[in-house]
């Protein structure tokens, strides 16, 4: 288990210090992490594993700054602006796409909301659509998607807008195992393209193997692993023995 005092540095995107998080008071609260002390550095391969309900969810929110820890700290020391969509993106495990936009606008939506002109816009969003293999559901609604496709659709809007860290939530859940491996495979070769770290949290050893820092969750409380060298690489692409 990683020491309090390891948690420094530089390149460190994001930090917790015995960031916990509590639903509810009196009897009825519920704690979801126990004071989690960990860091995610630039360039981190980091898979998080433990049953459901172990937390694993709200320690990604915590991560992303979409919940905030009722004791403990979160902070983002690398980040110039914080955890905003072009330097934090999070892949959601449940249903993220605004129904009223088609796959093109929502997966376009960060880049707009940051500013850019419309057009290059939607040409980033086909091309990252492209990348998870989704190019024919542009015109779609989301309502018209199954929980795989979306999935894939999620991946594709985070990818859009650059994040320096990609929060991943059982990217692989709904999906195929053959796609689940391609939505790996584009997960890691845009963290590398982009130099961005990248978190995910599965249930799938095959997923969790493919990443070469392992944590794990159980009942609230984080393990961190054994930090790998720098220079280790992520697995190659697994491959289907014809």
């Amino acid at each position: 288990m990683s020491r309090p005092d390891a948690v420094t540095g530089p390149g460190v995107l994001v930090r917790c210090r015995g960031a916990a998080r509590t639903y509810g008071d009196g009897p009825a609260a519920v704690v979801a992490v126990h004071g989690a002390t960990c860091e995610v550095r630039t360039g981190d391969r980091i898979a998080i594993t433990g049953p459901s309900g172990s937390g694993k969810s709200t320690l990604l929110h915590l991560m992303a700054g979409l919940e905030t820890p009722t004791a403990g700290r979160v902070v983002w020391p690398a980040l110039a602006r914080g955890p905003v969509p072009d330097q934090v993106g999070v892949v959601f495990q449940g249903p993220s796409l605004i129904p009223a936009l088609d796959v093109v606008e929502n997966t376009a939506l960060p880049l707009v909301l940051a500013g850019r002109p419309e057009e290059p816009a939607r040409r980033r969003a086909l091309d990252c659509l492209a990348l998870v293999g989704a190019t024919g559901l542009a015109d779609k609604l989301p309502e018209e998607l199954s929980g795989g496709q979306a999935q894939r659709v999620a991946v594709a809007r985070v990818l859009a807008a650059a994040p320096l860290l990609i929060l991943a939530d059982e990217p692989t859940g709904q999906l195929d195992r053959r796609t689940g491996r391609h939505v790996v495979d584009v997960l890691l070769a845009s963290a590398d393209t982009l130099g961005a770290a990248l978190v995910v949290t599965t249930h799938d050893p095959a997923v969790a193997r493919r990443l070469p820092q392992r944590w794990t969750m159980h009942d609230g409380r984080l393990r961190t692993g054994p930090r790998p060298p720098r220079d280790m690489p992520a697995a190659a692409p697994e491959r289907t023995v014809p």
